[in-house]
C-alpha cells in the first residue's frame, strides 16, 4: 500500500507546487479528454505514407495546404489498399478518424477508419467557390492590376529547379533583351511543400528593390498538380505584393486562380519570357524609324522655312529696301517745294493788298489833306480837353488856338470874325 499512497495523494486535488501531478496522471487526463471528442471528418493533403509489407498498421501525415500544420494518422494497412485511386504524396483526402492520445509517448494522432480521395469534380467545385469569394472581394478587379515596366531592372523568377519552364523563360527573355537580369528562386511547384516555398520566395523577391517584376512559372500539369496555384494563401499574397506579378502556369482548360489575381496572365512560360521584356531588335528598328522620321520632318521644316524666306526676300520691300525711301523722299521734296511756292505766292499777294490798302489809307487820311495845304485848328474847352474847331461860334475872342499843318503845329489867338 505504501507504493500506491503517493499516487492517491497526488491526484486528490488541484495540482500545485506542493501537490504536483505525476506525468502519467496528466497524460491520462489528457487522453480521457481527447477520447471524449469522438470521431471527426478531416480534410488535408497526404504526405509521408508508410505502409511496410507484413505490417498491419500504416502511417501517414495529413497536412493543411493553407497553413504549416500537420497531424499523424494511423490506419489499418488494408484500408490504404482499398482507396481508389491509390494514395500518393500530395493527394487531397477526407478522413474519418478518432483523435487518439498515446500515453507512453505522449503524442496525439488520428486513428482513421475511412479514407476518401477527393475527386476532380469536388476539387474543381472548391476552386470555383474560392474563385467567387476572391472575386467578390475584388482581388480580380481590372483596376487593381498594375502595368509591367517597359524595361525592368531585374526580374524575379519562381519556378522548379532545372525545369523546362525556367529554361523557356530565361532563353526567350534573354533572346529578346540580352542584358536582362534575372534572380531565380527554385521551389517545389507541386505537392505539399509548394505553397510554403512559393510564399517565401514571393516575399523575398517582393522585398528586393532591384526586382521590378516577379514571374511564377510552371509548365502545366493536371488539376491535382496545379492545386498549389489555386491556394487561397498564395492568391492573397500575390494580391498584396508591391511588385507586379506575372502568372505563367501553362495552357490548361481549367486555369488556376493565380491567373486571375496576377497582374498579367501568360499562356505559357515561353509567352512570359516574351512579354516581360521588349525585343531589342524591334526597339532598335523603332529607334531608327523614329530617327528617320525626325530627320525627314526636320528637313521638310527647313525647306519650308527656306521657301518662305525666299518669298519674303523677293518682295519689293526687301528686294530694293531704299527704293521706296527714295521715292518717298522725292515726293516729300516735291510737296515741300509746292508748299514753299504757295506760301511765297500768298505772301506776295498779301503784301500787294497791304500796300494798296496803305495807299488808300494814306490818300483818305488827314495827313494827305494837310499836305495839300489844309490845317486843323484845335482849342481847349472848359474841361481842359483839346477839341477840333468846327465853327467860329465855339470860341470867343482871345481863345488860345492850336493850328496843325502838314509838317507841325503853331499856336494862335482868336481875333474877331471874318465873313
Amino acid at each position: 500500500m505504501s507504493g500506491a499512497e503517493p499516487a492517491t495523494r497526488a491526484t486528490s486535488g488541484p495540482s500545485s507546487a506542493e501537490n504536483p501531478w505525476p506525468v502519467r496522471t496528466v497524460a491520462r487526463k489528457i487522453a480521457d479528454w481527447i477520447h471524449r471528442l469522438g470521431t471527426v471528418w478531416v480534410e488535408g493533403q497526404v504526405t509521408q505514407i508508410s505502409a511496410r509489407p507484413g505490417t498491419q498498421t500504416a502511417f501517414l501525415t495529413l497536412r493543411d495546404p493553407s497553413a504549416d500544420v500537420s497531424m499523424s494518422v494511423t490506419c489499418p494497412a488494408r484500408l490504404l489498399r482499398t482507396v481508389e485511386p491509390p494514395l500518393r504524396d500530395g493527394a487531397s483526402v477526407v478522413v474519418h478518424a478518432k483523435p487518439t492520445f498515446f500515453l507512453g509517448r505522449g503524442t496525439l494522432s488520428l486513428r482513421a477508419n475511412e479514407i476518401r480521395a477527393v475527386g476532380i469534380g469536388e476539387l474543381l467545385a472548391r476552386i470555383e467557390r474560392l474563385r467567387r469569394l476572391l472575386a467578390a472581394e475584388g482581388l480580380f478587379a481590372a483596376e487593381r492590376k498594375r502595368a509591367l515596366p517597359f524595361l525592368p531592372r531585374g526580374i524575379g523568377l519562381i519556378t522548379g529547379r532545372a525545369s523546362a519552364a525556367e529554361h523557356d523563360v530565361l532563353v526567350n527573355a534573354q533572346g529578346r533583351w540580352p542584358a536582362v537580369a534575372f534572380r531565380v528562386v527554385n521551389t517545389a511547384v507541386q505537392g505539399t511543400q509548394a505553397v510554403p516555398q512559393i510564399l517565401r520566395a514571393l516575399s523575398t523577391l517582393d522585398a528586393d528593390p532591384d526586382v521590378d517584376v516577379i514571374v511564377i512559372a510552371r509548365g502545366g500539369g493536371s488539376v491535382e498538380d496545379l492545386l498549389p496555384f489555386s491556394d487561397e494563401a498564395l492568391c492573397r499574397a500575390v494580391s498584396a505584393a508591391g511588385t507586379p506579378v506575372v502568372s505563367a502556369i501553362g495552357h490548361e482548360p481549367d486555369s488556376p486562380l493565380l491567373d486571375y489575381v496576377a497582374d498579367l496572365r501568360c499562356s505559357t512560360p515561353t509567352d512570359a519570357g516574351k512579354r516581360v521584356v521588349p525585343d531589342v531588335r524591334e526597339e532598335t528598328a523603332r529607334v531608327h524609324q523614329l530617327r528617320d522620321r525626325a530627320r525627314r520632318a526636320l528637313h521638310g521644316w527647313v525647306d519650308t522655312q527656306c521657301r518662305l524666306l525666299d518669298q519674303l526676300r523677293s518682295r519689293p520691300s526687301l528686294a530694293d529696301p531704299m527704293g521706296p525711301i527714295d521715292r518717298r523722299a522725292a515726293e516729300i521734296e516735291t510737296h515741300t517745294e509746292r508748299g514753299r511756292r504757295a506760301i511765297l505766292s500768298t505772301l506776295t499777294r498779301e503784301q500787294t493788298a497791304l500796300a494798296s490798302a496803305r495807299a488808300r489809307l494814306s490818300a483818305l487820311g488827314p495827313s494827305a489833306t494837310l499836305s495839300r495845304g489844309y490845317a486843323v485848328v484845335q482849342y481847349t474847352d472848359s474841361a481842359g480837353n483839346l477839341k477840333v474847331l468846327r465853327s467860329v461860334s465855339e470860341i470867343a475872342d482871345g481863345t488860345p488856338l492850336r493850328v496843325r499843318v502838314a509838317d507841325g503845329a503853331v499856336s494862335a489867338v482868336a481875333r474877331g470874325q471874318d465873313e
